[in-house]
């Protein structure tokens, strides 16, 4: 009864192996492919959608990556980097606009780590993770506009590339947004409105 029942299991779970191996889509058959699959093929006509379309438009904000960039025809502006070195100012125009810009990027990519001072005091930070440096300090204040940059795409020590996350115009916005921080820390008194310092003394009092 015993050895009736083992040759029974052996039986089932043999031909269990087989169906699996067979009905998966690995290469066991030859020259049969995953990628062998009913699909539509690039400008195929498609019911799917209103304009009978299979490929569709891009969705809005959608960040290209790597080679969609014809990085030859502005270094600076993909790389941040020039003949080499890290440029010295941002290669885009800077105004009001594009700084809340880079104050609401900043705020999603990088406030959690960062904080949202720059103070390096972020939520992961007060949770364990380690401490990035302040911006507000005289070794980092003191690098030039392409090296923020540079970080944000390529990654720098725990942190990773934002390349794929952040396109580059808002890399450069957070760049403009974390000299605003900087300034905000740092401003000279000589710099300031009398409006500016009696608002100052108003909030020391």
């Amino acid at each position: 009864m015993l050895k009736h029942f083992n040759a029974k299991s052996l039986f089932g779970m043999s031909f269990l192996v087989i169906f699996v191996l067979l009905s998966s889509g690995c290469d066991i058959i030859p020259g049969r492919h995953m990628r062998d699959q009913a699909k539509f093929e690039p400008l195929e006509a498609s019911s799917l959608f209103g304009n009978e379309r299979a490929s569709q438009n891009l969705p809005e904000n959608t960040v290209p990556r790597g080679e969609w960039y014809d990085i030859e025809s502005n270094e600076a502006l993909y790389t941040g980097m020039q003949d080499g070195e890290a440029v010295e100012n941002i290669p885009i125009a800077v105004d009001r606009d594009v700084i809340l810009r880079g104050q609401e990027r900043f705020n999603i990519y990088c406030s959690p780590c960062h904080g949202r001072v720059g103070d390096g005091q972020g939520m992961i930070v007060q949770r364990g993770m380690k401490q990035p440096n302040s911006f507000h300090s005289e070794q980092v204040r003191s690098q030039p506009d392409g090296y923020y940059f540079n970080v944000m795409t390529n990654g720098f020590g725990v942190m990773y590339s934002y390349a794929s996350r952040v396109n580059p115009e808002d890399r450069w916005a957070i760049v403009a947004y974390i000299r605003a921080l900087q300034f905000s820390q740092n401003a000279p008194l000589d710099v300031l409105t009398e409006e500016d310092l009696e608002q100052i003394e108003s909030v020391v009092e």
